[in-house]
């Protein structure tokens, strides 16, 4: 693996106008990874994250040249609080008179309950948008990836990076976190992830399959959504926890493993 060493004090691009907006968890070792798009003038952000991360991301957001009221839509992927829980400070500070707040419809009964009730009316679903939404000629696709982890998650697909930012799916609570992370050739075929055969000091993989073990809620779910992201042409995973991904050959190898993966949340148990 070659992990990239890079600064995370200020936004870092991880694809065409697309910028993580997160900062270095040193405490946990879940990272929350919220995401900026830009197109011309405007703007869309992806899971903005809780709270406590309100300040670090807007600051971010600030330096990319991007102001408050550019933003035109919030999607928030599933209603965990580690990615809405900022949501009624991203509205105060996020003034476009067309803002929207895209989710799934499931998930809007548990966002409104993030919002003061005259904010509600922000609130629109992916299914009402005819699951796409275009700004600034850039246009966001979104696929409905039921409870991966919950009921009404999904992911989203920028069409012109072929960017999938995929909230939980391919995330990880990472023991040892780079926002970037690339597989070398023998990871593909190693059978012990726990001994790298080339003594790398960490590998990524088990804390992946790890997260999805713990996170999803059965293989059948996990190997849904993998089979209605197969079709797309990833070329960047940017997912909410862990780490960036964009090689392609590393997408599909994810893809395929996390398939077939054993173990996963009930089955694990019965």
């Amino acid at each position: 693996m070659n992990l990239s060493k890079k600064s995370y004090n200020r936004p870092i691009e991880v694809a065409d106008h697309i910028y993580w907006v997160g900062f270095q968890e040193h405490i946990s070792n879940l990272h929350c990874n919220p995401y900026l798009v830009i197109e011309g003038d405007q703007a869309v952000v992806i899971d903005a994250g809780s709270r406590p991360d309100f300040a670090v991301v807007m600051m971010k957001i600030l330096q990319t040249g991007i102001s408050p009221e550019q933003i035109v839509a919030l999607i928030y992927q599933h209603p965990d609080p580690d990615l809405c829980g900022s949501m009624s400070n991203m509205v105060d500070m996020c003034t476009h008179p067309d803002l929207r707040i895209l989710s799934e419809r499931f998930d809007n009964v548990f966002l409104s309950y993030y919002l003061e009730s005259g904010k509600r009316k922000l609130l629109s679903s992916i299914d009402e948008m005819g699951y796409a939404v275009t700004f600034g000629g850039r246009t966001l696709r979104f696929f409905k990836t039921p409870y991966a982890h919950s009921a009404g998650s999904f992911v989203t697909y920028d069409v012109r990076t072929g960017t999938l930012f995929s909230s939980d799916l391919f995330g990880s609570m990472s023991t040892q976190w780079e926002l970037f992370v690339r597989l070398s050739d023998d990871c593909y075929t190693c059978r012990d992830y726990n001994h790298c055969i080339n003594q790398r000091k960490y590998c990524p993989l088990p804390d992946i399959f790890e997260f999805h073990q713990k996170v999803m809620p059965s293989e059948k779910a996990l190997r849904h959504a993998m089979n209605v992201i197969r079709p797309l042409d990833v070329r960047t995973i940017a997912p909410q926890h862990g780490s960036v991904f964009n090689e392609k050959k590393d997408i599909d190898y994810l893809i395929e493993k996390l398939a077939s993966l054993e173990g996963v949340g009930i089955d694990a148990v019965i």
